[in-house]
Protein backbone atom coordinates (compact mmCIF):
# COMPACT_ATOMS: atom_id res chain seq x y z
CA UNK A 1 0.00 0.00 0.00
CA UNK A 2 1.34 3.13 -0.63
CA UNK A 3 1.61 5.80 2.55
CA UNK A 4 2.37 9.55 2.34
CA UNK A 5 3.77 10.75 6.05
CA UNK A 6 4.25 14.67 6.53
CA UNK A 7 7.30 16.14 8.26
CA UNK A 8 8.25 19.15 9.46
CA UNK A 9 11.76 21.31 9.97
CA UNK A 10 13.20 25.14 10.37
CA UNK A 11 14.39 26.45 7.17
CA UNK A 12 15.67 29.84 6.40
CA UNK A 13 15.28 32.47 8.57
CA UNK A 14 13.36 29.73 10.86
CA UNK A 15 10.35 29.66 8.77
CA UNK A 16 8.83 26.04 8.35
CA UNK A 17 9.22 23.60 5.73
CA UNK A 18 6.68 21.59 5.05
CA UNK A 19 6.96 18.67 3.33
CA UNK A 20 6.00 14.99 2.61
CA UNK A 21 7.64 11.49 1.89
CA UNK A 22 5.28 9.00 -0.60
CA UNK A 23 6.44 5.38 -0.23
CA UNK A 24 5.38 1.77 -0.46
CA UNK A 25 4.93 0.10 3.04
CA UNK A 26 6.69 -2.97 1.33
CA UNK A 27 9.54 -1.10 0.43
CA UNK A 28 10.31 1.12 3.52
CA UNK A 29 14.41 1.42 2.50
CA UNK A 30 13.70 2.36 -1.00
CA UNK A 31 15.77 4.66 -2.55
CA UNK A 32 14.84 8.30 -1.74
CA UNK A 33 14.06 10.70 -4.75
CA UNK A 34 13.40 14.67 -3.80
CA UNK A 35 11.90 16.87 -5.67
CA UNK A 36 12.75 20.69 -5.52
CA UNK A 37 9.45 22.77 -7.26
CA UNK A 38 10.09 26.00 -8.64
CA UNK A 39 9.31 29.55 -8.98
CA UNK A 40 5.77 30.42 -8.00
CA UNK A 41 5.37 25.96 -7.43
CA UNK A 42 4.53 24.16 -4.27
CA UNK A 43 5.03 20.64 -3.01
CA UNK A 44 0.87 20.33 -3.59
CA UNK A 45 0.83 21.81 -6.98
CA UNK A 46 -1.21 20.02 -9.83
CA UNK A 47 -0.04 16.59 -10.95
CA UNK A 48 2.49 16.46 -8.12
CA UNK A 49 1.02 13.71 -5.70
CA UNK A 50 0.58 11.48 -8.35
CA UNK A 51 4.11 11.69 -9.86
CA UNK A 52 4.91 10.87 -6.30
CA UNK A 53 2.53 7.72 -6.04
CA UNK A 54 4.39 6.97 -9.49
CA UNK A 55 7.44 6.97 -8.54
CA UNK A 56 6.70 5.08 -5.05
CA UNK A 57 4.47 2.25 -6.67
CA UNK A 58 8.12 1.98 -8.77
CA UNK A 59 10.52 1.07 -6.29
CA UNK A 60 11.43 5.13 -5.16
CA UNK A 61 10.47 6.74 -2.22
CA UNK A 62 9.40 10.54 -2.85
CA UNK A 63 10.19 13.50 -1.09
CA UNK A 64 8.56 16.86 -1.46
CA UNK A 65 8.53 19.95 0.52
CA UNK A 66 7.67 23.46 0.30
CA UNK A 67 10.49 26.04 0.07
CA UNK A 68 10.18 28.02 3.80
CA UNK A 69 9.93 31.44 1.46
CA UNK A 70 7.04 30.17 -0.98
CA UNK A 71 4.35 31.69 0.54
CA UNK A 72 2.57 28.29 1.36
CA UNK A 73 1.32 28.22 4.68
CA UNK A 74 0.09 24.84 6.20
CA UNK A 75 -3.31 26.62 6.56
CA UNK A 76 -3.64 26.93 2.78
CA UNK A 77 -1.48 24.43 1.77
CA UNK A 78 -2.86 25.14 -2.41
CA UNK A 79 -2.32 28.56 -3.03
CA UNK A 80 0.73 31.19 -2.35
CA UNK A 81 -0.69 33.53 0.18
CA UNK A 82 1.64 34.55 2.51
CA UNK A 83 2.99 37.74 0.13
CA UNK A 84 5.36 38.80 2.88
CA UNK A 85 7.38 35.37 2.98
CA UNK A 86 7.34 35.16 -1.07
CA UNK A 87 7.90 38.59 -1.17
CA UNK A 88 11.64 38.36 1.07
CA UNK A 89 12.83 34.86 -0.61
CA UNK A 90 16.45 35.26 -1.96
CA UNK A 91 18.22 31.87 -3.67
CA UNK A 92 20.31 31.86 -1.17
CA UNK A 93 17.49 30.93 1.29
CA UNK A 94 16.17 28.17 -1.13
CA UNK A 95 19.66 26.91 -1.40
CA UNK A 96 19.95 26.40 2.82
CA UNK A 97 16.41 25.22 2.26
CA UNK A 98 17.66 22.16 0.27
CA UNK A 99 20.69 21.38 1.83
CA UNK A 100 18.38 21.28 5.42
CA UNK A 101 16.22 18.80 3.56
CA UNK A 102 18.78 16.45 2.39
CA UNK A 103 20.57 16.78 5.72
CA UNK A 104 16.85 15.93 7.33
CA UNK A 105 16.69 13.12 5.26
CA UNK A 106 20.41 11.40 5.89
CA UNK A 107 20.09 11.56 9.10
CA UNK A 108 15.93 10.55 8.89
CA UNK A 109 15.38 8.36 6.19
CA UNK A 110 17.79 5.44 6.52
CA UNK A 111 19.86 6.86 3.60
CA UNK A 112 23.25 7.58 2.59
CA UNK A 113 22.58 9.27 -0.76
CA UNK A 114 19.89 10.83 -2.37
CA UNK A 115 18.88 11.52 -6.19
CA UNK A 116 17.38 15.08 -7.29
CA UNK A 117 14.62 15.94 -9.25
CA UNK A 118 14.41 19.86 -9.56
CA UNK A 119 12.01 21.70 -11.66
CA UNK A 120 12.40 25.31 -13.32
CA UNK A 121 13.60 27.33 -10.76
CA UNK A 122 14.23 24.03 -8.64
CA UNK A 123 16.08 22.75 -11.44
CA UNK A 124 18.70 25.74 -11.35
CA UNK A 125 18.59 25.01 -7.12
CA UNK A 126 19.61 21.10 -7.90
CA UNK A 127 22.10 22.35 -10.31
CA UNK A 128 23.90 23.92 -7.91
CA UNK A 129 23.55 21.16 -5.18
CA UNK A 130 24.48 18.70 -7.25
CA UNK A 131 27.61 20.64 -8.44
CA UNK A 132 28.48 21.09 -4.74
CA UNK A 133 26.77 17.98 -2.36
CA UNK A 134 29.07 14.73 -2.29
CA UNK A 135 25.82 12.73 -0.99
CA UNK A 136 23.95 13.48 -4.32
CA UNK A 137 23.94 10.27 -6.69
CA UNK A 138 21.79 11.30 -9.74
CA UNK A 139 20.37 14.47 -10.95
CA UNK A 140 17.20 15.11 -12.97
CA UNK A 141 16.16 18.70 -14.79
CA UNK A 142 12.61 19.09 -15.26
CA UNK A 143 12.68 22.61 -17.38
CA UNK A 144 15.24 23.84 -15.63
CA UNK A 145 16.38 27.54 -16.20
CA UNK A 146 20.21 28.47 -16.73
CA UNK A 147 19.94 31.53 -14.61
CA UNK A 148 18.44 32.67 -11.71
CA UNK A 149 18.30 36.34 -13.32
CA UNK A 150 15.99 35.47 -16.16
CA UNK A 151 12.67 35.07 -13.90
CA UNK A 152 12.89 38.60 -13.78
CA UNK A 153 14.30 39.97 -16.71
CA UNK A 154 17.50 42.48 -16.49
CA UNK A 155 15.59 45.28 -17.80
CA UNK A 156 13.30 45.66 -14.53
CA UNK A 157 16.74 45.87 -12.14
CA UNK A 158 17.05 49.42 -12.46
CA UNK A 159 13.31 49.75 -11.28
CA UNK A 160 13.42 47.31 -8.18
CA UNK A 161 16.31 48.82 -7.23
CA UNK A 162 15.00 52.27 -7.02
CA UNK A 163 11.62 51.26 -6.15
CA UNK A 164 12.69 48.14 -3.52
CA UNK A 165 10.09 46.14 -4.87
CA UNK A 166 8.45 44.86 -8.39
CA UNK A 167 5.62 42.58 -8.75
CA UNK A 168 5.30 39.58 -11.00
CA UNK A 169 1.65 38.31 -12.08
CA UNK A 170 0.42 34.99 -11.12
CA UNK A 171 -0.61 33.93 -14.40
CA UNK A 172 -3.27 31.33 -12.96
CA UNK A 173 -4.84 33.34 -10.29
CA UNK A 174 -4.21 36.91 -11.73
CA UNK A 175 -2.10 38.16 -8.77
CA UNK A 176 0.09 40.55 -8.06
CA UNK A 177 3.19 38.99 -6.78
CA UNK A 178 5.78 40.86 -4.36
CA UNK A 179 9.64 40.25 -4.41
CA UNK A 180 11.68 42.82 -2.60
CA UNK A 181 14.86 43.55 -3.79
CA UNK A 182 16.89 42.02 -1.49
CA UNK A 183 16.46 39.02 -4.44
CA UNK A 184 18.24 40.92 -6.61
CA UNK A 185 21.04 41.94 -3.94
CA UNK A 186 21.40 39.03 -2.51
CA UNK A 187 21.81 37.33 -6.26
CA UNK A 188 24.32 40.05 -7.17
CA UNK A 189 26.44 39.62 -4.02
CA UNK A 190 26.88 35.80 -4.75
CA UNK A 191 26.63 35.83 -8.37
CA UNK A 192 29.76 33.70 -8.85
CA UNK A 193 27.95 30.93 -6.13
CA UNK A 194 25.17 31.09 -7.40
CA UNK A 195 25.99 30.94 -11.38
CA UNK A 196 24.00 27.71 -12.73
CA UNK A 197 26.21 27.05 -16.17
CA UNK A 198 29.26 27.06 -13.80
CA UNK A 199 27.67 24.40 -11.70
CA UNK A 200 26.42 22.51 -14.55
CA UNK A 201 30.23 22.33 -15.39
CA UNK A 202 31.40 20.62 -12.45
CA UNK A 203 29.01 18.21 -11.97
CA UNK A 204 30.02 14.81 -11.98
CA UNK A 205 27.15 12.36 -11.45
CA UNK A 206 25.02 11.26 -13.92
CA UNK A 207 22.59 14.20 -15.10
CA UNK A 208 19.52 13.51 -17.33
CA UNK A 209 18.11 16.87 -18.92
CA UNK A 210 14.27 16.99 -19.85
CA UNK A 211 12.42 20.02 -22.08
CA UNK A 212 9.42 20.23 -23.38
CA UNK A 213 10.17 22.23 -27.31
CA UNK A 214 6.91 24.05 -26.69
CA UNK A 215 7.85 25.33 -23.06
CA UNK A 216 6.83 29.19 -23.38
CA UNK A 217 8.87 30.17 -19.87
CA UNK A 218 12.17 28.10 -20.74
CA UNK A 219 13.17 27.54 -23.93
CA UNK A 220 14.15 24.75 -25.79
CA UNK A 221 17.67 26.25 -26.43
CA UNK A 222 18.23 26.59 -22.79
CA UNK A 223 18.04 23.26 -21.86
CA UNK A 224 20.55 23.20 -24.88
CA UNK A 225 22.77 25.22 -23.45
CA UNK A 226 23.05 23.05 -20.06
CA UNK A 227 23.70 20.03 -21.72
CA UNK A 228 26.53 21.90 -23.90
CA UNK A 229 28.20 22.57 -20.92
CA UNK A 230 28.12 18.86 -19.41
CA UNK A 231 29.42 16.58 -22.35
CA UNK A 232 28.05 13.82 -19.86
CA UNK A 233 24.68 15.02 -19.60
CA UNK A 234 22.05 13.02 -21.48
CA UNK A 235 19.58 15.59 -23.24
CA UNK A 236 15.79 14.33 -23.59
CA UNK A 237 13.31 16.99 -25.67
CA UNK A 238 9.65 16.19 -25.01
CA UNK A 239 8.04 16.70 -28.58
CA UNK A 240 5.09 19.35 -27.98
CA UNK A 241 5.58 19.45 -24.02
CA UNK A 242 5.02 22.59 -22.25
CA UNK A 243 6.48 24.25 -19.11
CA UNK A 244 4.64 22.05 -16.81
CA UNK A 245 3.89 18.77 -18.93
CA UNK A 246 0.34 18.85 -19.66
CA UNK A 247 -0.61 19.70 -15.79
CA UNK A 248 -2.36 22.83 -14.21
CA UNK A 249 -3.58 23.49 -10.96
CA UNK A 250 -5.80 22.27 -9.49
CA UNK A 251 -5.43 18.98 -11.28
CA UNK A 252 -8.52 16.69 -10.30
CA UNK A 253 -8.00 13.46 -12.77
CA UNK A 254 -6.94 10.39 -11.09
CA UNK A 255 -3.88 9.53 -13.74
CA UNK A 256 -1.24 11.93 -14.74
CA UNK A 257 -1.41 13.61 -18.06
CA UNK A 258 0.14 11.66 -21.22
CA UNK A 259 3.03 14.01 -21.39
CA UNK A 260 4.12 14.13 -17.27
CA UNK A 261 3.49 10.45 -17.55
CA UNK A 262 5.93 10.20 -20.53
CA UNK A 263 8.72 12.00 -18.80
CA UNK A 264 7.69 10.15 -15.26
CA UNK A 265 8.93 7.41 -17.13
CA UNK A 266 11.61 8.71 -18.93
CA UNK A 267 12.98 9.73 -15.23
CA UNK A 268 12.51 6.16 -14.27
CA UNK A 269 14.31 4.37 -17.12
CA UNK A 270 17.42 6.62 -16.23
CA UNK A 271 16.84 6.42 -12.28
CA UNK A 272 17.18 2.28 -12.50
CA UNK A 273 20.03 2.56 -14.53
CA UNK A 274 22.27 4.32 -11.86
Amino acid sequence: MIHKEEFSLAGADQKIIVGDITYDDKNTKAPLVIFVHGFKGFKDWGAHNLVARYFAQNGYRYLKFNLSHSGVTPEKPNDVSDMDAFAANTVSKEMLDVDLVIDYALQNLSVKEVFLIGHSRGGGLSILQAANNPHIKGLITWSAISDFSSLWGKEREKEWKAEGKIYVMNARTKKKMPLNVTLLTDFEANKEKLNIINSARLINIPWLIVQGDDDVNVPFETAQKLADANLNSRLIKVEGANHVYGASHPYDKETLPATLLLVCEKSLLFLNGL
